[in-house]
């Protein structure tokens, strides 16, 4: 029983440490949100939580900030934490508003999709989701596309 205990213990601790990639960021196939999400209804928009909780996805260029070249942060809609800035913005041409990185991996975290194809990313005190990340971003700025969803995010504008 005792070796059973620490064969179990060991395939444990090898699965987290196998979930998690280069960066540290979690790969788990989902995400633990912080509260129920009946609690998230009471203070999101619909819209936000249409795409935050429930994992949906807003029409491309139909968007607050596909299209926002003003100088900022982008904050999480749900907790006002910075999570993305303008300087790290670019013109992805794919109607979503892109980033070439978070301003911190401590902010969010990727991980597997549900249909195990993409890279969701989400905010990391959270769980909630904010859109997903792929290789097709600028190679001079490190190849990443952080592919955000507007309703996601509040634009704060630098003073």
């Amino acid at each position: 029983m005792k070796n059973l205990m620490i064969i179990m213990c060991a395939a444990l601790l090898s699965c987290m440490l196998s979930c998690e990639n280069s960066n540290g960021q979690n790969k788990q196939a989902k995400s633990t949100l912080s509260k129920p999400a009946a609690e998230w209804k009471k203070t999101l928009t619909a819209n936000q939580y249409h795409i935050m909780v429930e994992k949906g996805t807003e029409p491309p260029f139909h968007n607050a900030y596909y299209n926002n070249h003003e100088k900022g942060v982008y904050v999480s809609a749900a907790t006002g934490e910075v999570l993305f800035t303008s300087d790290d913005k670019f013109e992805s041409g794919t109607g979503w508003p892109s980033f070439t990185k978070p301003v911190s991996n401590s902010k969010v975290t990727v991980i597997k999709d549900a249909d195990g194809e993409r890279m969701e990313v989400v905010e990391k005190s959270t769980g909630l989701h904010l859109g997903h990340v792929f290789d097709d971003g600028p190679e001079d700025r490190g190849g990443k596309r952080f592919c955000m969803n507007s309703g996601a995010l509040k634009f704060v504008k630098k003073q």
